[in-house]
């Protein structure tokens, strides 16, 4: 089973157009799922990412072959075009970085970023990794996040996100 967390609901509706999801409920989630996926809406910051994402680990069993993922849109600095995917290997939060793969390091910050400073910045990633590795029963995750702006998050609006996704939904390693 893929387990995928997204912070907004365009992000997820990409999946859902693409994949045919229905609609659901898990505990204070929106979950939307199919025979090979399910998808929870965990809405913007740290600890709305790591509950729902524990939420998903204390509701269903874990096997060897399953793979959590979150998936989102981040801001970047001009090195990385708009609509980019990155693939992350390494998280820096509170000056702390926490590598699991190769990719690039993406800094998670509790409110959102105006002028850069960073390579790249979203605002759940830690919240996602830190419920996965305190889990030895997963084996598998990963961190994705497609180029939304260059630190001008204001420019953004659902239409644009659920698009940006959309477009990479191929380049992503789901299956």
């Amino acid at each position: 089973m893929i387990y995928i967390i997204t912070a907004l609901k365009s992000e997820a509706q990409a999946f859902v157009d693409k994949y045919k999801l229905k609609k659901s409920t898990l505990k204070n989630y929106t979950l939307f799922f199919n025979d090979q996926m399910k998808l929870i809406v965990s809405n913007i910051g740290i600890e709305n990412a790591r509950f729902a994402t524990q939420t998903l680990i204390n509701y269903y069993d874990i096997t060897d072959d399953d793979i959590y993922i979150n998936i989102g849109v981040c801001g970047a600095n001009q090195n990385h075009n708009i609509g980019e995917l990155l693939k992350v290997g390494s998280i820096t939060h509170q000056e702390i970085t926490y590598s699991f793969d190769e990719g690039i390091t993406l800094t998670c910050v509790d409110q959102e970023i105006h002028g850069g400073g960073f390579e790249a910045v979203d605002m759940e990633s830690y919240g996602f990794y830190d419920a996965v590795i305190h889990n030895p029963a997963i084996k598998n995750f990963a961190l994705y996040k497609v180029v939304s702006d260059h630190y001008e998050p204001h420019t953004l609006n659902k239409d644009m996100v659920k698009s940006l996704i959309f477009k990479q939904l191929e380049n992503m390693e789901l299956f």
